[in-house]
This record gives C-alpha cells, sequence and structure tokens, in this order.
C-alpha cells in the first residue's frame, strides 16, 4: 500500500510537472506571436505571461537552448498536424500539390513570428526539429510518389529509386526556403496567393518532368485515384 501511495503521488507529480511545462511553452509562443518576426524573447517576458518565476522555468528546462527547442517543437507540430493530412491521393495532382503548399503558405502568412522562430538555428547542428519534420514531411511524399510510380508501369533504375528521397527533401526544403525569403524580404510583398500559385506550379513541373523520364504521362486533370485505377485495371 505505501508502494502504491508513493506511486500516487510520483504520477500526481510527474503530471503537475508535465502541465506547468506545457504552460511555459504555451506563454512562449504567445509572447512570440505578439512580438515583431525576429525580435528577441526574454526568459523573463516568458515569466511574465507564464506568471511564474525565472527561478520556475528553469527547473523544467536545462537551459535557454533546451527551452527554445521545445518551443519550436511545439510549433512544428502545430505545422505538421495542418500539413499532414493533406498529403493523401484525394484530387489531381496539382491539386494536392496546391493544397498542401496552400495550407502551408497561408500558415505562414498567419503567423510569420512563429515561422521565424521554428526556422532559427539554436545550437548549430542539423538534427533540429525543423529538420526532423521536413524528414517525416519528405518521407511521407516519398512513400507516396515512390508508390504512385510503380503503380503507374513507371521502371525507375535502382539508382533513380533511391535518388527519390534525396530529391522529395530537396523540393520540401526549396518550398521552405522559398516561402523564409518570402516572409523576410522588405518592401511591397507578394501577394500569398500568388506565391502559392507560381511555388505549386514549380513543384508540378519538377514533378511533370520526373514522371515523363520514367515513362509516365500524367494527366493533370485526372484525380491521380482514378489515374491508378485506370492503370491498374490496364495491367
Amino acid at each position: 500500500m505505501v508502494g502504491e501511495k508513493r506511486d500516487g503521488r510520483q504520477d500526481r507529480w510527474s503530471k503537475h510537472n508535465e502541465q506547468r511545462r506545457q504552460q511555459i511553452i504555451d506563454a512562449a509562443i504567445a509572447v512570440i506571436e505578439a512580438g515583431e518576426p525576429g525580435a528577441d524573447v526574454q526568459v523573463q517576458q516568458i515569466a511574465v505571461r507564464a506568471g511564474l518565476s525565472r527561478t520556475v522555468i528553469y527547473r523544467h528546462f536545462e537551459d535557454r537552448a533546451d527551452l527554445d527547442r521545445a518551443v519550436q517543437q511545439a510549433i512544428l507540430d502545430g505545422l505538421w498536424s495542418d500539413l499532414l493530412p493533406g498529403i493523401t491521393l484525394d484530387g489531381t495532382v496539382p491539386q494536392i500539390i496546391e493544397r498542401v503548399i496552400g495550407t502551408y503558405v497561408r500558415w505562414a502568412r498567419a503567423h510569420p513570428a512563429l515561422h521565424l522562430a521554428a526556422d532559427h538555428d539554436i545550437d548549430g547542428g542539423d538534427d533540429g526539429p525543423l529538420q526532423q519534420g521536413m524528414e517525416q514531411l519528405a518521407g511521407r511524399i516519398s512513400a507516396i510518389v515512390g508508390t504512385a510510380v510503380i503503380a503507374l508501369g513507371g521502371k525507375p533504375t535502382e539508382e533513380e529509386a533511391e535518388a527519390l528521397d534525396p530529391l522529395i527533401y530537396g523540393l520540401v526544403g526549396a518550398v521552405f526556403g522559398a516561402v523564409r525569403r518570402w516572409l523576410t524580404r522588405t518592401g511591397e510583398r507578394l501577394p500569398a496567393e500568388t506565391l502559392e500559385r507560381l511555388t505549386a506550379q514549380s513543384i508540378w513541373f519538377v514533378i511533370d518532368g520526373h514522371a515523363r523520364g520514367f515513362g509516365i504521362e500524367l494527366d493533370p486533370d485526372l484525380p491521380l485515384e482514378e489515374l491508378l485505377s485506370q492503370e491498374t485495371l490496364a495491367i
């Protein structure tokens, strides 16, 4: 019984710590959103917003870099939860591309300060939350594209199939880079709708070009599921 009571206290304490940690992360995101994109955010600002002291904040995070990584992860988790559901076979290939890019551009336009914070290099590494998320996103897209290539009768060489992952990762990185540049340019900004359209067209041109190289003719007006179904029946 004593052990059970102790475990109960430990569970409540762990839950309290998780809630307090989330409280701090939410406060940090609120401070970032309230400021200008790229503005320096002090721990004291976060503490005030959370209704806590700096000392309490550092009980839940090893140092400032640890706090920043947790905030980045939370920001990106929100973005990925918006993006990933759109990566499906529903619609034509151009529509699928436009759906995902449109979701991303609209999120970036609505949260420019969060976008910049998520893109900030905290400790000079190449395995931060943004890179990990981009790998997850690229992996999801690569799996769909690879399946579609085979289902459509494409016959990529072993080398070409192996190149699919870095190529898709490069396309994802190019889209992020384009939006980052769009957000940070001074002067009159290109309308978001125009950026969405041109970026989606650029991705379509690359995908269509590679498809032709695999011997596949993609009909931009035919839903992908229907296109895959026709090819499956033909086989």
